[in-house]
């Protein structure tokens, strides 16, 4: 060996023995630190060795988390009580963003009684009765519409009585319900075969797992033994888990819990226009991976190195390992949606919702800078004419209380027509953020000033007889996730029922004074040289969302 080669040797076996003793340092260093946090008592003695400046530092985080301690426990609203845990639930890692305190949101209309409402709506000629049925929907300016027969009841065509042998009959809970959905609701008032369904999908043994395809996040079809079918939504993260702050509506993630709270608040409402959700606590191993058929679903299940079981599936958003679906070890909460009769066998159409967002990041849609848009709307089929319009405005009620922004489509059964009402579907993205209230959602309320009578009835019930939130606890309190909701999202919910009482008396006071209905204009300007969004007519076919364009329709669950 030459002589060059002898030093070019020598010098990078230097360079690795310097290389092991700084990491072998390192490692000692790290070790000393750890048990400085240990032992609170003689810090002093496990400082031997160490420089000034790394007692100082230390001393200084030690100052610096007991300041942090003492604020969290001094700002923090002794309010909100702790929600309990469940013996064996998932306990997913929180977020640091969301470990710090919230500031209470004031409730302006905690005690007004709202006593103008009552008494507006107890003068009968000031709600114009319309005979279960609005002609003209361009011509009507009444705030407050009266859409029941003359004998205070609205008409109503059941399925069955089309299809006949098209359903199943007396086989499952499930598709009994099937033949009772009707032109008004999903189900009658107090349906004896709905908390048979809740307990089927809460118990039975589940058969098959597939994933649902399309959709931005992933969620699979159960299917059990008797052959019904549920969605599943699984859990990602705790309750108190908020919107992230530079999260978009289109962009948050979706929560399962979400699912079932919107479930019972539809069902409270009165709306009866979602399909029963319930909760269910399964087993990854055993319950779903070991019924997985379909290879590429089954691939993208691992044990993560905290020996958890987990799983991502295959999707345009948050299907990867960083983004994984992780038991506790192997145990998953998830809601379970029941399934709808299939398309062959009772149609549905798909609509563009007329106060749909843009879904883009820059560009506004039309309704949020045009406030003459409600008279765009109210001149279009099928708003101008029927129930169509007052069914909006339910809908954005419901979506407002739980601060769901996704609104991008809904779907009708054919078989009714242009009378049939709007299924409340894909709730995901709700009750996001308990500290906010998102105004702009009321905005077909806000710009159209209607309102159907029998939802200001119920409305005001809520506010002065006993809370939608009490109503909640005890409807959610069955279910075998419960509590289902964080403590301040039910708070929220009292709160916006005020809110929205609070725009129709806005609404009211500008059709007193004009002697019209107006819309209450003030949260809108016209924006010079915007890009509208104003597509109203129906879209028969999903158009898939993707994060390279992002402004298209979001995939709803079907």
């Amino acid at each position: 060996m030459k002589l060059r080669d002898r030093v070019v040797v020598g010098f990078c076996l230097s360079l690795v023995l310097v290389t092991v003793l700084f990491v072998v340092d390192l490692q000692n260093e790290n070790a000393r630190r750890q048990a400085v946090a240990v032992d609170d008592g003689d810090a002093t003695s496990h400082f031997h060795g160490r420089s000034d400046r790394s007692r100082d530092a230390n001393e200084a985080q030690s100052a610096w988390n007991a300041a942090t301690s003492f604020i969290v426990s001094t700002l923090m609203p002794s309010s909100q009580p702790a929600q309990p845990t469940r013996p064996g639930a998932p306990q997913p890692y929180p977020h640091a963003d969301h470990e710090r305190p919230k500031p209470a949101v004031t409730d302006l209309y905690a005690t007004d009684r709202f006593a103008d409402l009552t008494e507006r709506l107890s003068r009968s000629s000031e709600s114009r009765w319309h005979h279960g049925y609005v002609p003209d929907w361009t011509v009507v300016r009444d705030v407050i519409v009266d859409d029941t027969d003359d004998d205070g009841t609205t008409s109503n065509e059941y399925v069955v009585e089309y299809l006949g042998d098209g359903l199943r009959l007396n086989t499952t809970a499930l598709t009994m319900f099937h033949s009772r959905i009707s032109k008004r609701e999903l189900y009658p008032k107090n349906d004896t075969y709905v908390p048979l369904i809740l307990k089927s999908m809460s118990n039975a043994h589940i058969l098959s797992v597939a994933q649902k395809e399309g959709g931005t996040q992933i969620k699979l079809v159960i299917e059990y033994s008797n052959g019904d079918k549920a969605l599943m939504k699984p859990m990602r993260f705790s309750r108190e888990q908020q919107t992230l702050p530079n999260h978009f509506y289109f962009t948050d993630y979706e929560r399962h819990n979400a699912e079932i709270a919107a479930f019972h608040l539809d069902r409270i409402l009165g709306f009866r226009r979602a399909m029963p959700v319930s909760g269910r606590l399964v087993n990854i191993t055993s319950e779903l991976m070991a019924q997985v058929t379909a290879s590429d679903l089954l691939k993208t299940f691992f044990v993560s190195p905290d020996k958890n079981v987990c799983f991502h599936g295959q999707c345009s958003y948050y299907c990867d390992t960083s983004h994984a679906i992780c038991g506790n070890p192997d145990m998953l909460e998830g809601s379970f949606a029941a399934y709808l009769p299939s398309q062959e066998v009772l149609e549905r159409k798909t609509w563009r919702h007329p106060w749909r967002r843009s879904y883009h990041k820059r560009r506004k849609a039309k309704w949020e800078t045009d406030p003459n848009y409600c008279e765009i709307v109210r001149n279009l089929p099928p708003y101008n004419s029927g129930r169509r319009m007052l069914d909006i405005m339910d809908l954005s009620v419901f979506d407002f209380l739980m601060g769901n922004m996704d609104r991008h489509h809904y779907e009708t059964f054919t078989l009714f027509g242009n009378d049939s009402f709007p299924i409340h579907l894909d709730h995901g993205r709700a009750f996001g953020k308990a500290f906010h209230d998102e105004m702009s959602i009321l905005a077909p309320i806000i710009q159209c000033c209607h309102i159907r009578k029998s939802t200001l009835e119920t409305l005001l019930s809520f506010h002065n007889v006993k809370k939608l939130s009490e109503h909640m606890r005890e409807s959610m309190n069955e279910d075998k996730l419960s509590p289902v909701l964080w403590e301040p999202h039910l708070t929220a919910i009292d709160r916006r029922v005020g809110l929205i009482l609070q725009k129709v008396r806005e609404c009211l006071s500008v059709s007193t004074m004009s002697g019209e209905d107006v819309a209450d204009e003030s949260h809108v300007q016209p924006v010079k040289n915007a890009t509208y969004d104003v597509d109203l007519g129906d879209i028969d076919q999903e158009v898939k969302y993707t994060a390279r364009s992002r402004e298209q329709t979001l995939g709803g669950d079907r």
